[in-house]
């Protein structure tokens, strides 16, 4: 059995994974990488909660917050690939996930797409750790986010993920 800090031997696997080197960092996907973020509101519509993953210890900046997302499989389009990827860790059916636009992080070789979404209308989502590469994934409450320790890019983008969501 793997400790914390070692990848389980059994994870989804596809042809995309795998670092891309760029200047001098390194990013996870060979045809990029894309995450979901994904809101819940309140009675007003004013934006409460996201759905955040507490990352695996050995993974990339383990032990960090962030989104459920990963690299794209080849010709895997950014919105199909954020949704199968909050499935595989999150558990969360793509049926009950309504997108409302995308937010791209470029660099020169390499690209992050980050789809927002609200919770479908009719649909409840509890979100939960589906796979090893999560110690947890839950709703945060918007006001909390601050104490939590985040993956460092999605600390960067979450202001203008937060403008984008009104």
């Amino acid at each position: 059995m793997p400790n914390a800090t070692e990848p389980p031997p059994h994870l989804h696997r596809h042809g995309g994974d795998g670092w891309v080197t760029c200047g001098d960092h390194r990013h996870w996907g060979l045809f990029g990488a894309a995450g979901l973020l994904l809101v819940r509101r309140d009675a007003d519509g004013a934006p409460s909660h996201l759905v955040l993953q507490h990352r695996a210890l050995w993974s990339h900046m383990g032990g960090t917050w962030g989104i459920p997302g990963g690299a794209l499989a080849p010709d895997e389009k950014p919105s199909a690939g954020a949704l199968r990827e909050a499935a595989e860790e999150a558990a969360i059916d793509p049926a009950a996930v309504h997108v409302v636009g995308t937010h791209v992080l470029e660099h020169p070789v390499w690209a992050y797409t980050t789809v927002v979404a609200d919770v479908a209308p009719g649909h409840h989502i509890e979100p939960r750790a589906a796979d090893p590469e999560s110690l947890a994934v839950r709703w945060v409450d918007l006001r909390d986010i601050d104490e939590l320790t985040l993956l460092p890019a999605f600390g960067e983008a979450l202001p203008s993920l937060l403008e984008m969501l009104g």
